[in-house]
């Protein structure tokens, strides 16, 4: 970055989903600074950001380490046990001939979270010393799109469904991993929610100054370029931001195609999801597969109503509200509609922060094959629509990512709110 990009007043910045500039104004800490157009979050600064986050990410690295190595809960049954761990559905999966929902198993609950520590240590641990490490824009770049892949809380939850399931079938001990991966998942929400994104970027290469003699918002200029992967704002024409590397675009190329060809495949693969099996549980030699819904209907008669909403909310209801409002979003932009920007904006943010959540039910089977697995007397395999559901959820979340919200925007005024 040249040295007359950091030179003048406040900092620049772009709003990631309206698009329009901001000089930003001084804020204390943990208060939000907010787009003026669409009341996106611009920056939250934080009090002793870099020191708090580094400790909370060494601290999740250990708690990690601990919830690897000992049982999550040991499933007991005529006389037999079995325990489960993090890494035993992984295992589990693999053994009945699902390698690839195995893989996505342990990349969201195992390498993704160790990941995102290790990157957090690499960045911020060198700049309390006053220096960035080497590549340092690089692997803070990777730990923005890594975040939502890193599912340790929807795995949690899923281990509380698989609890109550098999509750009233036998008993079940919880073993040290689940108080250590309580700790991990806290220590993880402290450290993302003390570091200040910011601050970071700002260290690592300074953020681009408005001139001195500017003030509030002005509509993004036709000669700079706001880079997606860190929000610097450079020169039209470069081919890469040199803060972080990311290919410079005013839009992310293709959006509407890609965000439509992969929502249509996931609305493809939604209709194999509920209808074929995702596991069969087999008791004393007998049992019947069961689908998403058949799962809910025995919940419900069963009595565990709150665990039957949430599958149904989860698995049914979250993935076809994702697909509607894809294709709402993709189609609205494709005809131009200038009505509603901040509703639509709205509803972006929701479809891209609830998806994830629809993986309780993959992290549910693959804990109960891990755990049921005592020959005749009881076991729980996985079955193809395990697999088709995966594959919804996943894509979904990439037809979210390639969604640009600021094609929404495209055409509005800098004070047009709606």
């Amino acid at each position: 970055m040249t040295s007359a990009a950091a030179e003048g007043g406040p900092p620049l910045v772009a709003c990631h989903d309206c698009g329009l500039l901001h000089s930003l104004p001084p804020a204390p800490p943990g208060h939000d600074v907010t787009c003026r157009r669409c009341e996106a979050v611009l920056r939250t600064p934080r009090h002793r950001s870099l020191p708090r986050c580094t400790a909370f990410a060494a601290s999740a690295l250990i708690l990690l380490g601990v919830s690897v190595l000992f049982p999550l809960l040991t499933f007991e049954l005529e006389g037999r046990a079995q325990p489960g761990g993090l890494l035993s559905g992984t295992e589990a999966l693999w053994s009945a001939g699902y390698p690839t929902l195995a893989l996505l198993v342990l990349f969201t609950v195992f390498l993704a979270p160790l990941l995102r520590i290790l990157g957090l240590l690499y960045v911020t641990a060198p700049l309390l010393a006053g220096r960035g490490a080497p590549g340092a824009g690089s692997v803070f770049r990777l730990l923005g799109n890594l975040r939502p892949w890193a599912m340790l809380e929807v795995f949690l939850l899923g281990l509380i469904v698989a609890y109550v399931k098999l509750a009233g079938l036998a008993s079940l001990e919880v073993g040290t991993s689940l108080f250590a991966l309580v700790g991990l998942i806290l220590a993880m929400v402290c450290a993302e929610a003390t570091l200040d994104p910011f601050e970071v970027w700002d260290r690592l290469s300074p953020q681009r100054r408005a001139p001195v003699d500017t003030a509030g918002s002005v509509t993004a200029g036709g000669r700079l370029v706001s880079c997606h992967g860190c929000g610097q704002l450079e020169e039209a024409g470069r081919a890469s931001c040199p803060r972080c590397g990311a290919a410079l675009h005013r839009r992310k190329p293709g959006s509407l195609r890609r965000t439509g060809a992969l929502t249509l495949a996931a609305a493809l693969l939604y209709v194999p999801a509920n209808l074929l099996p995702i596991m069969t549980v087999i008791y004393f030699g007998a049992g019947e597969p069961d689908t998403i819904l058949s799962g809910v209907e025995t919940l419900v008669a069963a009595n565990q109503w709150p665990i039957a909403l949430l599958i149904f909310f989860a698995s049914i209801a979250v993935p076809l509200l994702k697909l509607t409002g894809l294709a709402f979003l993709t189609l609205s932009v494709r005809f131009r509609s200038a009505g509603g920007r901040k509703r639509r904006t709205r509803l972006y943010r929701i479809i891209e922060g609830v998806g994830r959540w629809s993986m309780v039910d993959v992290f549910m089977i693959s804990l109960l094959a891990a755990l049921v697995k005592l020959g005749n007397i009881a076991t729980v395999a996985p079955e193809p629509g395990a697999v088709a559901f995966a594959a919804v959820v996943v894509v979904t979340m990439l037809a979210s990512h390639a969604f640009d919200p600021r094609l929404i925007w495209d055409g509005a005024g800098p004070e047009e709110m709606e």
